[in-house]
């Protein structure tokens, strides 16, 4: 080819080679960024951790292990221990989870399979709204609206039914006082089901119609295209909804304050008051005295890092699980 038929083509190649080295550079320039922005997070997460530690020393020097096996919290005698915080926290938590899945679940696939589409968007809005909610006032109508309400009506029901049962009956035993375990794992229940159901409606408005169509082509029904089709396609983004209404109901901290009781006693009943982890800091940590009554409720700070930490990594265990065994399967 004869290269006088492209006289312009050394220009437009000296041209367009300070762009590309401009583009290149524009390219490390941001990879090197976004990872910068990723070593940042990790960093925060190894200081905070560092943090916690060093200040949590002269708690797990005095008390060591037998920290997380004591019920004692006497700041007077300088005898504490974390028994209570961290049975309140799993109890009221796994409480909440509890109510708030099988309800968040139907409220996703109510919007997202079964709802007229003129009642989605305000429907939608409304769950949007609740979760924007600050949880002092999910706190404060706990305990003026709720409270008076549970233990005149609930509570007495309980004791009268499921009290009576044996075995069970324990959980369910005492004076309805009306705040308490159970009070503070139905108000976290209320303030988790927005998130939880806001994930799993998104992440259901992402499966393709056709697999959908193609499923109820086949003559499913909308259960089995719910739990064959939709769940295992969203299993990722579910998993995910579900970690995040628990690390808000783990690290609660104003909501619970108002309705738990904050007493520090270890009772079987759900009725009796109690206290959590988020609620003895946000109690005590403004007027603890002395090194070792601040380094307890840091290193009880440190349990509650380490418990979130542990339930996030469960979860991506269960799925990286679900996932082999779905690869095994097909």
């Amino acid at each position: 080819m004869n290269p006088s038929h492209f006289p312009n083509e050394p220009h437009a190649l000296a041209e367009r080679s300070p762009r590309q080295r401009l583009y290149q550079f524009g390219d490390v320039l941001f990879e090197n960024l976004t990872r910068g922005f990723a070593f940042l997070v990790l960093g925060t997460i190894v200081a905070i951790l560092v943090s916690l530690v060093m200040t949590s020393l002269p708690s797990i020097k005095a008390f060591g292990f037998g920290f997380l096996l004591s019920d004692d919290w006497d700041p007077v005698r300088e005898q504490f221990g974390a028994l209570v915080p961290i049975y309140g926290t799993l109890v009221s938590s796994f409480i909440a989870m509890l109510i708030a899945l099988p309800i968040s679940f139907g409220i996703a696939i109510f919007l997202t399979e079964m709802s007229p589409v003129w009642l989605k968007r305000p429907l939608g809005t409304a769950i949007e709204l609740l979760a924007a909610i600050p949880s002092i006032i999910y706190g404060m109508w706990g305990l003026f609206v709720f409270t008076p309400v549970f233990s005149k009506t609930v509570e007495p029901l309980l004791i009268a039914t499921l009290g009576q049962i044996p075995g069970v009956g324990a959980l369910f035993h005492g004076p309805p006082m009306g705040i308490g375990m159970l009070t503070a794992g139905m108000i976290l229940a209320i303030m988790i089901i927005p998130f939880i159901s806001s994930v799993m409606r998104d992440v259901f408005d992402l499966v393709p119609a056709v697999l959908k169509e193609s499923a109820y082509g086949l003559g499913a029904t909308t259960w089995e295209v719910i739990w064959k089709v939709v769940l295992p396609y969203t299993r990722s983004g579910v998993v995910g909804g579900v970690m995040l209404g628990l690390g808000r109901a783990l690290g609660e901290t104003m909501a619970v304050t108002f309705v738990i009781g904050n007493a520090q006693r270890l009772s079987v009943s759900l009725l009796a008051p109690g206290n959590s982890i988020a609620s003895s800091l946000a109690n005590e940590f403004a007027e603890a005295v002395g090194d070792l009554y601040t380094s307890s409720l840091i290193e009880l700070g440190l349990i509650l890092f380490l418990i979130t930490t542990v339930v996030l990594a469960l979860a991506k265990l269960m799925l990286l699980r679900l996932g082999r065994l779905e690869g095994t399967r097909s």
